[in-house]
């Protein structure tokens, strides 16, 4: 059965709290950097840290809605590249990835919880990755550039990508387990040190 804490209580203290963390994450979202073997427009950031921290210490929504302000912060003040299109693919996988991930761990809190939540979270993210970017996010940016244009960029990190299905599986698998497994990574060394501040 889940705790109370499933869905969290709409108060200023839990409202400042997300206010705070989505801050935090639209600031970690700025600071993001390419990897070898990846396309350039695949870059690794930690901006679902702040949600994952969210989300186990208030719920799987509060969670979400991190997620959100600070697709929509980046967008407000940074305006879009992508016609939107990468914000959306953002919102979509890292949801995918906080709200799994705290529902387990809000079944039981403790650390063996919050790291096989976090393991479902990783393997979630990257599934709903996998099927948001070939049914949703590559033809939406293959409107604009084309999809020829878009693996043609993927190609030139990787040699190994020649099409869609390659792509989904030399760049868009990796590449979100990895950014998933360093946040998970992350907030398990800082989460116990932190908790007591969440919950406040």
């Amino acid at each position: 059965m889940l705790s109370k804490g499933f869905i969290f209580e709409f108060n200023g203290r839990n409202l400042a709290k997300i206010g705070v963390l989505s801050a935090l994450a639209f600031l970690l979202m700025l600071i993001s950097f390419p990897i070898p073997l990846f396309p350039m427009f695949l870059e690794i950031d930690i901006s679902d840290l702040p949600a994952l921290l969210g989300a186990f210490a208030l719920g799987p929504l509060a969670g979400v809605i991190i997620e959100l302000m600070k697709n929509v912060l980046n967008i407000a003040l940074e305006g879009t590249k992508t016609g939107f299109v990468g914000e959306l693919s953002n919102f979509i996988v890292g949801s995918a990835f906080v709200m799994p991930a705290s529902i387990v761990y809000m079944r039981s809190k403790n650390k063996q919880n919050a790291l096989y939540g976090m393991i479902v979270g990783i393997m979630s993210m990257t599934i709903i990755a996998c099927f948001s970017n070939y049914y949703l996010i590559v033809p939406l940016y293959s409107k604009a550039f084309g999809l020829e244009a878009i693996i043609e960029m993927a190609s030139k990190a990787n040699k190994l990508i020649v099409d869609m299905k390659s792509y989904i599986l030399f760049a868009v698998i990796p590449f979100n387990i990895l950014k998933s497994s360093l946040v998970s990574l992350i907030t398990l060394l800082i989460y116990k040190k932190l908790s007591p501040i969440l919950h406040m």
